[in-house]
């Protein structure tokens, strides 16, 4: 089979290329997938960069999300079917024409979901809802967060409508306003805009800021935190701008504000079944009622890879990036 893969860690427009590998067998427990569509993430170029927690020895392969089909099942999986759509978020070597997964971790596929919301389904939407429990808002609360047009950032403000909870948004460019406005995503403000603190209180108004999201790192990481009421809590949930945080320790001292880490393999891992099966089924009625949207940007094949890659971080996309074998 074909499947992107790296002998070395290195920028992933350069290390990741086509090649013949042999074709997976699945074991006791497990599933052979047929790959229909895999989206690029950060955390998956990141791996590729050797800049994230999860180090794969080289060579390697990549990705890790995929909508499929079943092929075929190993021995003891009785409650999956051959020709069935299945979704995984954890699978490691996504970006291939075959996958093998865990059973346990395949996610039936709804008869009326189109393969490009099915392939984005548990890694992003997961990883936001988990986010938003993570923060522990309660109804009528203000939070900001930064990279708002991002995947997880229209997740979560359409998740927190839903809850009650207010969302501030902060975009990099003007356009990212109007680009959420169309997705029936309000409270944007653009930090482009030399009065941009002005137009938070303008939506804010006297409210306090209990949390904020930082998904950016740098200045952008100060910028949410400036913003934060006495006692708020910053949640570091990625880097995209830079691995540093530049916060003001005024901001911290005297506003008694705690910085969190949130990496879902971690929350993930501790979270028990109970509330992991009540997250999902809350994405589910989202995606079902139209409330969630999992736009796509464009589709592109496995030997087109650095394309893509330069596509997922160009300024201004409006949707995932995704790979189909």
């Amino acid at each position: 089979m074909r499947a992107l893969v790296q002998p070395r860690f290195g920028d992933p427009a350069e290390v990741l290329s086509v090649q013949e590998v042999p074709d997976p067998e699945p074991g006791p427990g497990q599933v052979l997938v047929r790959v229909l569509l895999s989206p690029i993430h950060n955390h998956d170029l990141w791996t590729a960069r050797g800049s994230y927690g999860f180090k794969p020895e080289m060579p390697a392969r990549a990705g890790t999300e995929a909508v499929g089909v079943v092929e075929r099942l190993g021995d003891g999986v009785d409650h999956l079917q051959v020709g069935q759509r299945v979704a995984t978020g954890g699978t490691f070597g996504a970006w291939a024409e075959l996958i093998v997964a865990p059973a346990a971790a395949l996610v039936p596929v709804p008869d009326g979901m189109a393969d490009e919301a099915a392939a984005q389904l548990v890694s992003m939407p997961f990883s936001a809802i988990a986010l938003l429990d993570f923060l522990g808002l309660s109804e009528g609360d203000w939070c900001v967060q930064n990279a708002a047009n991002g995947a997880v950032g229209r997740l979560v403000a359409q998740l927190a409508r839903a809850r009650g909870v207010h969302v501030l948004g902060l975009v990099r460019r003007a356009e990212g306003v109007d680009e959420l406005a169309e997705h029936g995503i309000r409270d944007v403000v653009a930090t482009d805009d030399d009065a941009w603190r002005d137009r938070v209180r303008e939506i804010v108004g006297d409210a306090p800021l209990v949390a904020g999201v930082d998904s950016v790192g740098g200045a952008a990481a100060g910028d949410v935190v400036s913003l934060l009421a006495e006692d708020g809590v910053l949640v570091v949930f990625g880097a995209m701008a830079s691995p540093t945080l530049e916060i003001a320790s005024g901001d911290v001292i005297f506003k008694q504000v705690v910085v969190k880490g949130f990496w879902g393999s971690k929350v993930f891992a501790a979270m028990d079944r109970d509330k992991r099966s009540r997250l999902m089924g809350e994405l589910a009625d989202g995606l079902a009622s139209g409330a969630l949207t999992l736009p796509v940007e464009r589709v592109y094949a496995l030997d087109e890879i650095a394309d893509a890659v330069r596509a997922n971080q160009a300024p201004g996309r409006r949707g995932k990036v995704l790979l189909r074998p």
